[in-house]
């Protein structure tokens, strides 16, 4: 053997240590008897048996290959070393012509069903061709070494230009670590490494655009779906997903592999640790650890330079390819294509990794025979950083493993959570709402007794039986359900039909996983305009819902005004889901979990339905075409609100849902905002009914005490200024003028008391502020003064105190605010309107509403000569509407000066409590463009009272 062929000696007591050539043999051969199985395993989980079983015999065969190798002297034959590299370059160029395109890349040659890729077979070419080329006699020189490089460029061009920048980029990796490890002097690699650092750039040229963004994604983060980004996502799920033993016996496992890009090829590593677990991952890590330092090992024992090389470079291979796949599994390196070894999916890959390893080996047992009988006098080095190169790779395969580890420990709820939430989809199953009921328990507002029959498109169209069982009770021909289920694949869910709720049930009791019974969410309102302005409607939620209630799914129904809007939260209940299993297309594959719906609760409102059918029919009587009216009866001593009237109206059904456009147009575009409820959001001058304000005033200030008897006549004259009476009337106090209802009367009042005192008085009966009502939008109205008119930049005139003191200039009001301030006078105490009487939720005692307890009026006592004014506009004034009651009433009217009516008349008012002694009921009436109080609004409130005293043990009755 030539002096420049051998090894220098090994210590005596490491020379048989690293000579154990059978035991590394197995050793060696166990680890990638080890990796194949695991590759194995880990195709049969995500691709199936099938795939598996090819693997499997592809893997047998590189393994037998191993063996017989192991025993051979090919891998320092120079024929068989140029043989495979020129049979590889052939194969590469073959690739151009007749190879098998794919993903945009042509690299894969078809033999029958046979698909091999000739770059594998190049690199092993490439390493024995090298070993042989810098392993030659003396040291490698600079015309050896350009001889070395151009070799190697002819199939990592090749390569490059398929295009497969990974496995090019492995070959300039080997063909470096060759002249490192082989000893090639400085001042030749220097030059060299100069030349490749300038044409660097180049390289950038040959990226692809997938390639780009995976380098893109990798450094800055850029999100996407099917980004880089997102399959790093994937690939962090699927070590978290993991654990020890895997997922592979889980019934999703094969759902979480199609979320996992490459699940058998770059992302192998990832796809091992979800389908078997951390312990599998560790023994393929530990087997890599194995290999790569057992040809290490072999490097150092070799009997030749040339010998020593080849093992040298595979090991430097395996343990680059090992580190540059882990890290890009691990996101911690870019995604770089490189498979991890003997793992991945690919036999053409695991064939040839295979016969390198047994080549090797055979290295390392000829070696073990070699220096079993040669002397010890070997004086040429060994190859360099060999075992430096080992350590480092190892070591960092390590780090990288530990590093999978904590991910799984520290992150790992949150990315399992990820994982359940991307591969899940749901749809709502909607909460039957509410029903409203009036105070005796009479339906108001309730869910259409039908189902809606929801399918699953992509699991239905699998069961042809149950396609059949559903058609025959939806009354249907089974290849009609067929065909639109089956154009309907990919959707989440389907509507099919609207059926009654006996037939749902049926459907129900079927028990088909992939068919969703669901309440219909049309609302049935049975009295339609009679209840439309109080009860409102519903609705699907807009964005501003959304925006406004964030936990509010978006496409949910919704209270859209009155009640429906109020109590919303009450009524709506708690919406269901059904949920389902989606692939990574978004198309269900399995039915999960179901959340049945928690119903809404029942509402009672403080409503007598006869009474509102009553107060009802005699406001459309008097109310003029074209023009609001409103009425309402409420109970004066705890506000509950008895009835309330709104015309014109317009029909709750009409909003469905689906909504009517027609017909919501038609109500919109129509005279007399029908959309609005006119008792709460319609304001008017009150005219005369003010009076009961203005007289509070006096009887608390005494600016002009009630017993004395003021001259009034036809008109007043003030500041330059005539101002009307309706009639020329004679001297009278306040009760009288109050009962008849004398202009100039309260005129003068007004102008003794001031503007300010009266606003003081009136704010406190609540004029110009929200009652507190529990409906929507109601109007404040206004309630101007001296102080507020200066605020908002104008002048009060002298002139608007007197018109103040009947209910004209600053003052505007709704019915409701109205009918309270009468409540108030009538007994002293201040109430809060209250529609909602009652929550009834299913199962459970009847919650009645919270409602604030009156407020007693500090001047209560005070009122009484208020009172006897009311007394007497019945008894002996103009309040005529309701003398013939046969019970004790007070009332007020009104004709208001309303320069908005188109018609040019006045407003008229009336509002009256009854019995005066002790009053359970008010009714206040508003006929805009009526004209006289007494004449239009009065016969309303006339009704309304007739009504209730009639009934009135039913009326203030309750189911509570």
């Amino acid at each position: 053997m030539a002096r420049w062929e051998r090894w220098p000696a090994l210590p005596a007591h490491r020379r048989f240590a690293d000579l154990g050539g059978g035991v590394s043999d197995l050793l060696a051969a166990l680890a990638a008897t080890v990796l194949v199985a695991l590759g194995v395993l880990n195709t049969w989980a995500v691709s199936g048996l099938p795939v598996a079983e090819r693997e499997a015999v592809l893997g047998l065969v590189g393994l037998v290959l191993l063996l017989v190798l192991r025993r051979s002297r090919l891998g320092v034959s120079p024929t068989f070393a140029w043989s495979v590299y020129g049979l590889s370059v052939l194969l590469l160029v073959a690739v151009k012509v007749v190879g098998v395109s794919a993903n945009g890349a042509r690299r894969w040659i078809e033999i029958g069903s046979v698909t091999f890729e000739p770059s594998e077979l190049a690199e092993l070419g490439l390493l024995l061709v090298l070993a042989h080329l810098l392993g030659g006699p003396g040291e490698p020189g600079a015309r050896r070494v350009l001889v070395a490089v151009g070799v190697s460029a002819v199939p990592v061009v090749l390569t490059a230009t398929e295009p497969d920048l990974s496995t090019a980029l492995l070959m300039v990796a080997l063909t470096v670590t060759l002249l490192v490890v082989g000893r090639v002097r400085a001042r030749v690699l220097v030059p060299l490494v100069a030349a490749a650092l300038l044409a660097a750039p180049l390289v950038v040229g040959l990226l692809r655009p997938y390639q780009l963004s995976r380098i893109q994604g990798f450094l800055t983060g850029s999100a996407g779906s099917g980004s880089t980004t997102f399959t790093l996502e994937q690939a962090k799920i699927a070590v978290a997903s993991g654990g020890a033993f895997g997922q592979a016996g889980n019934p999703l496992h094969g759902l979480l592999s199609l979320y996992l890009p490459g699940a058998t090829s770059d992302l192998a590593f990832d796809s091992l640790v979800e389908q078997w677990g951390l312990i599998a991952a560790g023994a393929a890590v530990l087997a890599v650890f194995i290999l790569v330092w057992r040809l290490a090992l072999a490097s150092r024992v070799a009997p030749t330079r040339r010998e020593g090389l080849l093992p040298a470079g595979l090991a430097m291979m395996l343990g680059v390819e090992s580190v540059v796949s882990l890290g890009g599994n691990l996101g911690l390196l870019p995604l770089a294509g490189v498979p991890f070894p003997l793992l991945s999916l690919g036999g053409s890959a695991m064939v040839v990794d295979l016969a390198a390893i047994g080549l090797t080996l055979g290295v390392r047992r000829q070696a073990a025979r070699a220096w079993l009988w040669a002397p010890p006098r070997w004086v040429a080095r060994r190859p360099r950083w060999v075992r430096l190169g080992a350590l480092l790779s190892s070591a960092t395969l390590a780090v990288l493993a530990s590093y999978g580890w904590r991910l799984e420990s520290a992150q790992g709820a949150g990315l399992r959570l990820a994982a359940s939430t991307e591969m899940t989809r749901c749809v709502a199953i909607p909460a039957p709402r509410g029903e409203i009921t009036d105070r005796h328990g009479t339906v108001l507002a309730y869910d259409a007794p039908d189902d809606v029959i929801e399918v699953v498109p992509s699991l239905l169209s699998k069961d042809p039986s149950g396609v059949a069982g559903l058609a025959r009770l939806l009354g249907v021909p089974p290849a009609s359900l067929g065909a639109e289920v089956a154009a309907n694949r990919r959707s989440l869910a389907l509507q099919v039909a609207t059926v009654a709720d006996p037939v749902g049930e049926k459907i129900a009791r079927l028990g088909m996983s992939d068919v969703i019974v669901a309440p219909s969410q049309k609302r049935i309102y049975p009295y339609g305009p009679l209840l439309a302005p109080l009860l409102g409607y519903v609705g699907v939620a807009t964005p501003a819902d959304v925006s406004n209630a964030p936990n509010l799914p978006p496409g949910t129904v919704v209270g859209r005004a009155g009640i429906e809007e109020e109590y919303d939260p009450v009524l709506r209940g708690v919406d269901g889901e059904q949920c389902m299993w989606v692939n990574p297309a978004g198309t269900p594959v399995a039915m999960a979990n179901r959340v049945p719906p928690v119903p809404g609760a029942n509402l009672e409102l403080s409503i007598d339905l006869g009474l509102q059918k009553r107060l009802t029919s005699a406001l459309k009587s008097a109310a003029v075409p074209g023009a609001p009216a409103a009425a309402v009866a409420m109970n004066p001593r705890n506000g509950q609100i008895l009835a309330m009237a709104s015309v014109p109206s317009y029909d709750d059904n009409l909003f469905g849902p689906p909504v009517s456009p027609t017909g919501l147009q038609n109500a919109e575009e129509s005279p007399g905002d029908p959309m609005l409820e006119h008792v709460t959001q319609t304001v008017a001058p009150p005219g005369s009914t003010f009076k009961l304000v203005v007289g509070s005033a006096d009887a608390v200030y005494d600016a002009v005490p009630p017993s004395e008897v003021v001259p009034t006549g036809g008109s007043f004259t003030f500041d330059g200024h005539t101002f009307h009476n309706w009639a020329d009337l004679p001297p009278m106090d306040l009760p009288e003028a109050i009962g008849w209802s004398n202009d100039v009367y309260f005129y003068k009042l007004a102008l003794a008391l001031g503007a300010n005192r009266i606003h003081q008085i009136g704010a406190e009966l609540g004029v110009g502020r929200p009652t507190g009502v529990d409906l929507p939008g109601e109007d404040p109205g206004y309630f101007g003064s001296p102080s507020t008119v200066t605020q908002a930049g104008g002048t009060w005139y002298p002139g608007e105190t007197v018109i103040l003191g009947i209910g004209q200039g600053a003052v505007e009001v709704t019915p409701l605010q109205n009918a309270r301030w009468t409540a108030a006078v009538a007994t002293g105490e201040l109430v809060t309107p209250r529609v909602g009487l009652a929550v009834v939720s299913a199962g459970a005692s009847p919650q009645p509403l919270p409602a604030p307890a009156a407020e007693q009026l500090p001047f209560a006592g005070r009122l009484g000569v208020v009172r006897q004014g009311m007394r007497y506009a019945v008894a002996n004034g103009i309040a005529t509407a309701v003398k013939g009651l046969p019970f004790d009433v007070g009332a007020k009217t009104g004709t208001a000066q309303d320069p908005s009516n188109s018609n040019g008349h006045s407003d008229a008012w009336f509002t009256a409590a009854a019995p005066m002694s002790a009053p359970t009921v008010v009714i206040t009436a508003l006929v805009r463009g009526g004209g006289d109080g007494d004449a239009t609004a009065g016969p309303v409130v006339a009704a309304g009272l007739q009504y209730f005293f009639t009934h009135e043990a039913s009326v203030l009755s309750s189911q509570r």
